[in-house]
């Protein structure tokens, strides 16, 4: 399935190529910055409010509320920053965020009730910046048309960028929580937010044009959800989140009950680095095959990868089947954003990759709340549960809409159709 092109073929350009666009730097420095914190939420949460109340549920429904409050409030964003550009949602979005981690930290810390700590999450989840999905509306930019080969790579390495932070993510915020104070986590994401989302706004060049005021007007009336392959993403995005939240609480939970609560964010470093190290190899291989065979084929061996998660009781054993599931991760994601580029025309792209960053966001939400119902009532073995079910079901469904993963016609402008090529398959 995947092999290198004969001597007859040219090779697809790789990170080289990629990385010597005119202006790359600019933007992606300051957007590793600008996203990192995003890794740090979720289990700075669970941990901080762990502590404070003793549940895992309540921490797990928390941080479930807060990714939820993302999915809903992410597209939003996306298509704020289509219309109006991106620094006009993004320093607005910095400061409330930084405010609403402070909000959550103060509740927490005062030993809060559930229903006050639940109305904190929301805000806070509700105004995480879109980094991930502007920096990869910027590569779409730099790269439409005179480089359009490269957006596969491009799509590896924001998958790979976004495992790197992944791996230091999880590790940084449970050595800050375990090691010097309970909220030291999200204080730590807070003051990221505001210092790498300032110094990414700050970057107007690399940043899309703003569609004209016709684009807007047809963009307008619909949203690049109504794009029936996006749907299709979105549910396998879902499945994707599941294996994210499921992963956080159990391997948390497990850590405690082996008495080792240091090591959780060394094993889930250890599964972020098989996502990372998946995406580098995949990025680099030249595909005979289309994208949407290599996203069945990359699922399917998810779904498989998560089954033994459940049965394992070895530390050892489950650092190196976290890293095949981590292995199996990439794959997906990258085709399912390379997916994007062909689907959905540039006037909703940011709004695109929202949804699937928000189906994450949602799938984790999921995830996080049932593990930690699972893991409170019978350990972090049912817990390793919840990404074996997400997956298998996503899979199940993704099955179903394959037909709808195909390119999107000449002429396509967000819900309506202006040119007369019919869709063509991307296997």
């Amino acid at each position: 399935m995947s092999v290198a092109p004969t001597s007859g073929e040219t090779r697809q350009p790789g990170y080289r190529h990629l990385l010597a666009t005119p202006g790359a730097w600019t933007f992606l420095l300051p957007g590793f910055a600008a996203r990192q914190p995003f890794a740090m939420l979720t289990i700075s949460m669970v941990l901080l409010i762990e502590h404070t109340t003793g549940s895992y549920a309540t921490a797990g429904a928390s941080a479930a509320v807060t990714g939820v409050s993302m999915a809903l409030c992410a597209p939003r964003a996306g298509r704020l920053a289509d219309r109006f550009g991106q620094r006009a949602v993004l320093v607005p979005g910095i400061a409330l965020h930084a405010a609403a981690v402070a909000v959550l930290i103060t509740l927490a810390l005062a030993h809060a009730p559930i229903w006050a700590l639940f109305a904190a999450a929301a805000p806070a989840g509700a105004t995480v910046p879109q980094v991930g999905p502007m920096v990869r509306s910027r590569w779409a930019a730099a790269l439409d048309q005179s480089r359009s080969s490269l957006m596969a790579t491009a799509a590896a390495f924001e998958s790979v960028t976004d495992e790197f932070t992944f791996v230091i993510g999880p590790v940084l915020a449970t050595a800050l929580c375990t090691g010097v104070h309970p909220a030291a986590g999200l204080v730590t994401e807070a003051a990221l937010t505001v210092i790498g989302g300032s110094l990414f706004a700050a970057q107007r060049r690399s940043a899309p044009r703003v569609q004209s005021s016709s684009a807007r007007d047809a963009a307008r009336h619909t949203s690049a959800l109504s794009v029936p392959g996006v749907r299709a993403l979105a549910v396998a995005f879902l499945g994707i989140g599941s294996v994210f939240g499921g992963m956080q609480v159990s391997l948390a939970a497990f850590t405690q009950e082996i008495g080792n609560p240091g090591i959780n964010g060394v094993l889930y470093g250890i599964f972020a680095a098989g996502n990372m190290l998946s995406g580098v190899v995949y990025g680099a291989i030249s595909w005979r095959r289309g994208p949407r065979l290599r996203l069945l084929a990359a699922y399917a061996g998810l779904a498989t990868a998560s089954f033994p998660l459940w049965l394992i009781s070895s530390t050892p054993l489950l650092g190196a089947m976290g890293m095949v599931v981590g292995l199996c991760i990439a794959p997906a994601i990258i085709t399912g954003y390379t997916l994007v580029e062909d689907l959905v025309p540039a006037a909703a792209r940011t709004e695109a990759f929202t949804w699937l960053t928000g189906s994450v966001a949602l799938g984790q939400a999921a995830a996080v709340t049932i593990a930690g119902l699972l893991t409170d009532h019978s350990g972090s073995h049912a817990g390793f549960t919840v990404p074996l079910i997400g997956t298998a079901a996503a899979l199940v469904v993704l099955l179903g809409l394959r037909g709808r993963l195909v390119s999107r016609p000449r002429g396509v402008v967000a819900g309506g159709v202006i040119g007369h090529r019919p869709p063509v398959a991307v296997d």
